[in-house]
């Protein structure tokens, strides 16, 4: 079972972090937009049991996604499961049309213009997303993916790898959730 370990932080200058993770080695490529539709369950509410279900469009790629409940209070460590689905926009209609016929309540789409880079950091593989979501602000995430076992060690590594960028404060609410507060 994998885990998405991972971080978020609000910027309010994203050219300093930037400049941090050029140091670093890490590039960055060019903007990306990110299409998120995100449903309720039909007899659970996932704002109360800290669930996510989405439909991710990037292009004509969608991805189906299912996070679990957060595992600890520093993070955002939870248990991910994906898969794609077919492209183009008419597969991603059918997609959330099935889900609500199955009683799915859609609740809000977010778009974001993501910025994407790796890096190794001791043991770990390390996504760097750079994110622009109106109307709530830049932030970037730190990811790394590990499973049941060791999901505690790739959480630290990532602490570690935040003291580096200097990074402090992180926001463990969902863009789900700051978009639907900035109502």
């Amino acid at each position: 079972m994998d885990y998405e370990v991972e971080l978020k932080f609000r910027l309010t200058s994203a050219g300093d972090v930037l400049a941090r993770l050029e140091g670093l080695g890490v590039t960055v490529g060019p903007p990306v937009e990110q299409r998120d539709s995100y449903f309720n369950h039909p007899s659970r509410d996932f704002a109360q049991t800290d669930e996510a279900f989405r439909i991710r469009s990037v292009g004509d790629e969608n991805r189906l996604t299912y996070k679990g409940p957060k595992v600890d209070t520093q993070t955002k460590t939870r248990q991910e499961n994906e898969v794609s689905i077919a492209a183009g926009q008419a597969a991603c209609e059918q997609i959330a049309a099935m889900l609500m016929s199955l009683g799915f309540r859609q609740v809000r789409t977010v778009i974001k213009h993501r910025r994407i880079g790796h890096l190794r950091w001791e043991d770990w593989t390390v996504e760097v997303a750079l994110d622009d979501v109106p109307p709530v602000g830049q932030f970037i995430e730190l990811e790394s993916i590990a499973d049941e076992s060791n999901w505690q060690a790739a959480r630290d590594s990532l602490l570690r790898f935040a003291d580096q960028l200097q990074l402090t404060e992180p926001e463990r609410r969902s863009y789900l959730q700051l978009v639907l507060e900035s109502d």
